[in-house]
């Protein structure tokens, strides 16, 4: 064997030994790194937002999906039998009640009037004669020149008369009524839809098609149902007067109509554990139109004067709900709270924060009871000595360093810019 092929395996393994040590050492170099920071982190203030608790009137609102209808509907139909010769009413239009819709031809039950009518002359014409005649034989009658019978029969025959003029009048009243049918009114105040007959054709009395029909959407009702566990905190707050009721826009959180609560239905549901309310809007702009559905929300109720916080700062944990406070020496302290009413933005704490206390809304990663903490801002919080957690000294050097910059820290605070999340809207 050649002195080339006994050093090869040697050098080999030597490369490989070399190789491996050079593994081992540069893991345990960077173990040691990661150790040093985070030790270092540690020793860092924990970078947090926080938000001052407010006193502020909390309203109590029950949300729901409602059906708006038409106050009013009407299907107008023809109440006498004839030819349409007019349609006075544009599809779409807005109508009073009185306004003529459309004409049907009058000329037979004109002429039926004006029969009615002359039959009742020649009948008054025909009475008149009978009390002259009347009057004549009751006074021979009483000279003895006369039947008592006779004067009696034409007083008969009077009264006969009269009730045919009563009968003759009805007729005219009737004919009259007819003659007011071939003009077709609006019976309320409302919209018009689509035209379901055109001029020309024929119509019969109570066609089931109809002309026309007519909605009334100012104002306008909107029913919804609320779960059964809500009824008493409802019909308790009904009680004591009109309940406001807001539509809502398509972003859940616009007020595009108020109106009020008018009814709550006699009997629950047994079917769906619900009960049935309506409401009244205005609906002066329009925003509402029958048969659409919109969410609704009913306030019950409004909580005054009450501490709350961004719904944010609430954490959940074995023992329940908590905040993390900062205290004044820039410490977090954990408090158990009471969470009296909640919603997607802010909590109502009746227990374990008071007014002006700060709580933190960001950045729980690293906080415990009695975590050091920086807060940040972005929740309207100043930079200070006390919310650092530096010394005078130390927060000038600080401002120094920051002054001078490094892309390093330029990095950080954009992160932590770009993971802020965005003030919180009240919820109406």
């Amino acid at each position: 064997m050649s002195v080339l092929g006994r050093t090869l395996p040697i050098a080999v393994g030597a490369a490989v030994v070399a190789a491996v040590g050079a593994y081992v050492v540069y893991g345990h170099q960077q173990t040691e790194q990661k150790q040093r920071r985070a030790r270092a982190n540690q020793d860092q203030p924990a970078p947090v937002l926080v938000a001052r608790a407010n006193i502020a009137d909390v309203p109590i609102y029950l949300d729901a999906v409602g059906n708006t209808r038409a106050l009013n509907t009407v299907t107008v139909r023809p109440q006498v039998g004839g030819q349409i010769v007019k349609v006075a009413f544009k599809e779409g239009q807005d109508v009073q009640k009185g306004f003529v819709l459309a004409e049907i031809d009058p000329r037979t039950y004109q002429a039926q009037y004006d029969q009615a009518v002359a039959t009742k002359a020649k009948d008054e014409a025909t009475v008149a004669n009978a009390r002259i005649d009347l009057e004549r034989y009751t006074r021979l009658a009483a000279m003895n020149s006369g039947s008592k019978q006779q004067a009696d029969t034409q007083k008969a025959l009077v009264a006969q008369l009269e009730a045919q003029i009563q009968g003759d009048q009805a007729a005219i009243d009737n004919t009259r009524t007819m003659l007011s049918y071939t003009k077709i009114t609006s019976p309320i105040d409302g919209r018009t839809g689509i035209r379901m007959i055109d001029e020309g054709n024929l119509v019969q009395a109570n066609d089931t098609n109809g002309i026309v029909v007519i909605t009334q959407i100012k104002p306008i009702s909107v029913l919804f149902n609320l779960p059964q566990q809500q009824f008493q905190q409802v019909n308790k707050a009904f009680a004591k007067g009109p309940l406001r009721v807001d539509a809502l826009g398509p972003d859940n959180k616009t007020t595009i109509d108020q109106g009020t609560l008018q009814v709550i239905d006699n009997q629950m549901d047994q079917t769906t554990g619900t009960i049935r309310m309506k409401a009244e809007f205005p609906n002066a702009n329009l925003q509402l139109w029958p048969g659409q559905f919109i969410n609704i929300r009913v306030l019950v109720d409004t909580l005054k004067q009450v501490v709350v916080v961004p719904t944010a700062a609430v954490q959940r944990g074995p023992q329940g709900a908590f905040v993390y406070a900062v205290e004044s020496d820039s410490k977090v302290a954990v408090r158990p709270v009471t969470i009296a009413q909640q919603d997607d933005t802010r909590a109502v704490i009746s227990d374990g924060v008071k007014a002006q206390d700060r709580v933190v809304t960001t950045g729980f990663t690293r906080l415990s009871n009695g975590t050091r903490v920086a807060v940040q801002q972005g929740e309207g919080e100043q930079p200070t000595a006390e919310t650092t957690g530096q010394t005078p000294q130390r927060a000038e050097d600080g401002r120094q360093k920051r002054g001078a910059g490094t892309d390093t820290d330029g990095k950080e605070r954009r992160r932590r810019s770009e993971n802020a999340p965005a003030s919180p809207t009240t919820k109406q």
